[in-house]
């Protein structure tokens, strides 16, 4: 569920996000939307490094914690399109409130339907971290509202730019069906065009009577909104560690997830846009531990042992 990292670039690796975002020579510094670009730079950095957004990123995804990420995002878009819902005659957040176009909380129901059933509903419960970040957010709507636009410019950004990225590798990684079924979390029907969708609401954001205090605070607000985000994968990374493996793709990772991945030179050379094979270590390792591999290996050791024995005697 990481959010507004703006654009992406694709390797067989792993997934990129980049935070170039299309240069705007109509805004200004003190304009919103370039204060919290400026402003939250350090939080999306730490959020791209965390290893739950790691993982994602190169594919190595279970189906069981897609699941619950699932789970933590249909109670946060809960909350927060309750709040907007709550919001959307107020003048500090009206100019930015788009339902038809941006409103996730159904599509992530049809999320939750496909994974666990019609059922859904008693099969799922708020996790701490997640119960934490809603908290934030009705207290936020219901006592701070000029802040609400910071949780749906952390959200909604970030869904409609990097959340793409994340649509395609959980497809592929998990075998989701092409239909879609599984991640209409990250299909936005009613937005034709994402680039031009997101230059208008930061236009409407740059648009709201806001003095410069009240802009450092959604600023403040936004990073807090990074740092539960943050602490929802933290949280979802310990799940993750006592989940059996599963195979991803039916193919070999070219790491194993230990140490530094930049250090396989093999990895650095497909960062560089060089195409070669995959480092051979990490697929021999990967190898080894296939079911069939094993068996054959068995054999062999079997074989030669008996005709050690044989020789001996």
């Amino acid at each position: 569920m990481p959010s507004a990292m703006e654009g992406s670039e694709g390797g067989e690796e792993g997934e990129i996000l980049r935070y170039e975002e299309t240069e705007d020579n109509s805004v200004s510094p003190t304009d919103l939307s370039e204060l919290l670009k400026e402003g939250t730079k350090e939080s999306h950095d730490r959020a791209e490094n965390t290893q739950f957004v790691k993982d994602f990123l190169k594919g190595r995804i279970k189906k069981e914690l897609f699941k619950l990420a699932t789970v933590a995002l249909y109670f946060t878009y809960s909350a927060l399109e309750e709040e907007m819902d709550r919001n959307k005659d107020n003048p500090v957040f009206a100019p930015l409130y788009f339902p038809v176009e941006l409103h996730r909380r159904e599509a992530l129901v049809k999320d939750l339907k496909y994974f666990y059933g019609e059922d859904w509903k008693e099969k799922i419960q708020c996790s701490e971290a997640t119960q934490h970040y809603v908290d934030r957010i009705h207290h936020v709507g219901q006592h701070e509202p000029e802040l609400l636009v910071a949780h749906a410019y952390t959200r909604y950004m970030g869904d409609l730019s990097g959340g793409q990225v994340l649509k395609k590798v959980a497809q592929r990684a998990l075998k989701l069906p092409s239909t879609e079924e599984g991640i209409q979390f990250y299909v936005f029907d009613n937005v034709s065009n994402a680039q031009q969708f997101k230059q208008l609401y930061r236009a409407r954001m740059n648009a709201l009577d806001l003095d410069k205090n009240t802009k450092e605070r959604i600023v403040e607000e936004a990073n807090r909104a990074f740092r539960f985000n943050m602490q929802v994968f933290d949280e979802l990374d310990k799940i993750g560690r006592s989940l059996t493996e599963e195979a991803q793709d039916g193919g070999f990772p070219v790491h194993d997830g230990k140490g530094d991945i930049r250090k396989c030179p093999y990895y650095a050379d497909k960062l560089a846009g060089k195409v070669g094979p995959g480092c051979p270590y990490h697929a021999a390792v990967a190898l080894a531990k296939q079911p069939l591999v094993q068996l054959l290996l068995a054999t062999c050791v079997a074989v030669v042992a008996g005709a050690a024995a044989w020789y001996l005697l």
